[in-house]
């Protein structure tokens, strides 16, 4: 172990200024990592299989050294060997949004076309980081491919996943590396400020959800500032006041005496998803505020609540954006792919009684 920690330390001090990484003149093994980051065995086992549950700072330690070092498993190998090893990952904020278990459900009828077996992980939002588990999937050998759901990537994890070949698309995010599918948030916003506009309204307030991280741009953000684009192409003022809300159902209850509060007070407001539409049309109609005649609401997505809820909104085909992704996936992994491709599909506004 001393000896290979010994011959670690001595090319990495003798590596000229370009060479990428530290390459041993053997396969690299676990034991190699484990003294590369000055940690056990299982802390490396731990860290590739549970990334969550080792210390941060220890878990960095091991995730350079197995890059440092390019590190890859034994099972990954035979993986690799063999062609594959039947599944591909989905990774996406399932339990947080209703909208993309629906594109989960898109991805799993199509999933028996390209005969491939489905993992699920569940990722809360992207405030929280992606780091550890998108840098140990690529070397699990548990997967043959991966769909990033709505879930941004930054320059570092792209190159990862490109550097070790995992095949990777994209659902409602985007970068030229990768084939993806989107709709496009802004366009959206335009449509409601379009439909208000139509409707007679001038003064407007936004309903979003509170963001937690500044690190990327959201769809709600997209989508507010197609909105305000809008407003400025009718010669509106595109001051629009925003009132933030939890994503549930009672903190957009409660945002509706802070939207009455405004001065002026608005007479439509664009809420960034249906969820907190339909808790301000429930408060609404609580309270005795006339929809749409003192307020007009219009939402994002369109399902099952805003059918409920008599909620005009923009819709998604989020059911379709999911195969579509399956598919390019697919592609990627049956070496039918001809290049990256980006599609990017249609949004519609369904007007209900909301407006």
């Amino acid at each position: 172990m001393l000896c290979v920690l010994l011959e670690i330390m001595r090319r990495t001090l003798h590596a000229s200024s370009d060479e990428v990484g530290v390459r041993l003149s053997r396969p690299v093994t676990i034991y190699d990592v484990a003294a590369y980051a000055g940690v056990s065995i299982s802390t490396v086992s731990q860290t590739i299989n549970r990334p969550n549950r080792v210390n941060p700072t220890t878990r960095e330690r091991v995730l350079k050294a197995i890059e440092d070092l390019e590190y890859m498993p034994k099972a990954e190998a035979v993986s690799h060997a063999r062609r594959g090893v039947g599944r591909i990952g989905v990774l996406g904020p399932f339990t947080s949004y209703d909208s993309f278990r629906r594109r989960l459900a898109g991805v799993l009828r199509e999933a028996d076309g390209i005969s491939r077996e489905v993992v699920v992980y569940d990722h809360e939002s992207a405030s929280v980081s992606l780091s550890p588990l998108l840098r140990t999937l690529p070397i699990t050998g548990r997967i043959d491919g991966l769909l990033v759901m709505g879930l941004p990537l930054d320059d570092l994890l792209a190159q990862h996943l490109l550097t070790r070949g995992l095949a990777t698309a994209l659902v409602d995010s985007r970068r030229p590396e990768f084939s993806s599918v989107t709709t496009d948030d802004e366009s959206g916003g335009a449509m409601a400020a379009r439909h208000l506009i139509e409707r007679g309204h001038q003064r407007f307030a936004f309903l979003s959800e509170q963001q937690r991280s500044d690190g990327y741009v959201s769809s709600s953000q997209r989508r507010n500032v197609g909105f305000t684009q809008a407003l400025a192409q009718a010669g509106l003022p595109t001051d629009v006041p925003t009132v933030l809300s939890d994503n549930d159902l009672g903190a957009s209850r409660r945002a509706l005496p802070e939207l009455l509060a405004l001065n002026p007070v608005p007479t439509a407001v664009f809420a960034s998803h249906d969820l907190l539409a339909a808790g301000l049309l429930a408060e609404c109609r609580r309270t005795g505020v006339r929809v749409p005649d003192d307020l007009a609401v219009v939402g994002f997505d369109d399902g099952p609540v805003a059918e409920a809820a008599g909620l005009t909104t923009i819709r998604q085909p989020f059911e379709e954006s999911g195969r579509v992704g399956a598919r390019l996936l697919g592609d990627l992994l049956g070496g039918s792919a001809t290049g990256v491709r980006h599609i990017e599909l249609a949004l519609e506004l369904v007007v209900r009684e909301s407006t």
